[in-house]
């Protein structure tokens, strides 16, 4: 019998330890030590039985061929322009998402058009074949190319991929997959961690894409070791509210495309259907301007998306003040609020201060910090900000205005979806003029309530 080798391995950072403690020597994380119990003939890290290959040779590096890795195409344009162009060969890619966002319905689509013109695999370890059928009969799909098979063991779904070859796999999903090495239950870390390795050392092996989907943690990230992202090429997460039929799928780690690139669906009876102009769902230009409302443009991966930033500023009901921020961080809020007070001379101590992204965006850089501000100054004052009008900048603690990256691509996009003005930091001032928009830079936070 194999010894068994234990360990105890942090689920945040992966690093591992002799004995059990409390707290993480590596990220600083407390309680988040698991034992893990692997077999030693199954940490060897060899070649996956089956899949002989070729010995790698060393090559010099201004040798090795340029050529740009060939793509496959899901049938879904938003997919592949957040996977960075299409599937690639041998590549790894894991989907994590809330529980009813989407994940299997959208994989169901996609494998049943790549069936069509390959062969895909698609192993479901949570559901039955039949409610696997359901579903798709449901979607109305053409089903009749596409491969199940109802597996949890990955010794199983191995000599499974070396009998019939399969061009891309399907896992639904890693964490109810377990290895005969390892003596813990599916879904612990050892499981998830060693069932991850395996399956990507196969994909490598053999030239297979494999498609693996991920339960999220109550705090949003993927259930599991931190390593589990480390081994895999591409990481995306689903995300939508159960109330709200949007859903956006980001791409948060992607060794062959974008990071942060961000693709639309909207969940209809007939499954994910993709959206072609983002920023039309996120604008709500009603026919009445209303004060607390400014327009401004997010950097999503390599295109603009136009949002709205929503501020509601009241008279604190209690004695100490609320500050809610949805969709920007909370303490960037209250920075830029102290920025407010100390530099334009406006003081909400006294004030309830509520922001919101419209549309359940979240703001993952800077670029909304003047639009953030001005919403809160248009509340504040009860005064609508002029209709057409796009603002976009980072606000420093001196309070100076800085640019932000794709300034004139910003601009223009904002253009064509009909706007007439910009306040952009003066930095970002384009060069030359951009048809139907009048652009004004600013240089400091006091000059945007001189245009305002």
């Amino acid at each position: 019998m194999a010894k068994v080798k234990i360990a105890f391995v942090c689920t945040e950072c992966g690093a591992e330890y002799s004995k059990w403690q409390g707290q993480c020597n590596q990220c600083g994380e407390w309680s988040c030590i698991s034992e893990f119990r692997q077999s030693k003939a199954s940490s060897t890290g060899g070649r996956v039985a089956g899949f002989a290959g070729t010995r790698p040779e060393i090559q010099p590096l201004d040798q090795i061929s340029l050529e740009s890795v060939p793509r496959i195409s899901t049938s879904f344009s938003e997919l592949d322009r957040v996977l960075g162009g299409g599937l690639v060969h041998g590549s790894a890619i894991l989907i994590g998402g809330n529980p009813g966002a989407g994940k299997s319905t959208l994989l169901l689509q996609v494998t049943c058009e790549l069936a069509k013109s390959r062969s895909v695999l698609y192993v479901t370890g949570e559901e039955s074949l039949q409610q696997v059928a359901m579903r798709a009969a449901r979607l109305g799909l053409k089903a009749s190319q596409l491969q199940l098979f109802s597996e949890t063991s990955v010794e199983q779904i191995v000599l499974t991929v070396e009998a019939n070859k399969p061009a891309v796999l399907v896992v639904d999903s890693i964490q109810v997959m377990h290895t005969d090495s390892i003596e813990s239950a599916p879904g612990s870390v050892s499981q998830v961690r060693e069932c991850a390795a395996y399956l990507t050392r196969m994909a490598k092996q053999t030239g297979t894409i494999l498609i693996l989907v991920g339960h999220v943690t109550k705090d949003g990230t993927i259930a599991g070791p931190k390593v589990l992202e480390h081994m895999i090429d591409c990481s995306l997460m689903l995300e939508g509210d159960e109330d709200n039929r949007f859903r956006t799928l980001r791409s948060i780690k992607n060794r062959f495309g974008a990071v942060n690139e961000l693709g639309v669906f909207a969940m209809m009876e007939s499954g994910l259907k993709e959206v072609k102009n983002p920023s039309a769902i996120f604008l709500n230009r009603g026919a009445e301007k209303l004060p607390g409302s400014v327009v401004t443009v997010f950097w999503e991966g390599t295109r603009p998306l136009l949002v709205e930033i929503q501020a509601l500023v009241d008279d604190a009901s209690a004695g100490y003040p609320k500050r809610v921020a949805v969709g920007l961080d909370q303490n960037r809020m209250s920075m830029l609020l102290a920025i407010l007070n100390k530099h334009a001379g406006l003081h909400c101590t006294d004030q309830d201060v509520f922001l919101n992204v419209v549309g359940g965006l979240r703001a993952n850089e800077t670029s909304s910090d003047l639009a953030a501000l001005a919403a809160v100054i248009s509340s504040f004052r009860e005064r609508a900000l002029p209709e057409g009008l796009i603002v976009l900048g980072e606000v420093g603690l001196s309070g100076e205005i800085r640019p932000v990256s794709s300034g004139q691509e910003r601009i223009a996009e904002a253009a064509k979806h009909g706007f007439t003005q910009a306040i952009v930091p003066f930095a970002n001032m384009p060069r030359q003029s951009i048809k139907g928009i009048e652009v004004k830079g600013i240089k400091r936070l006091a000059e945007l309530l001189e245009l305002i």
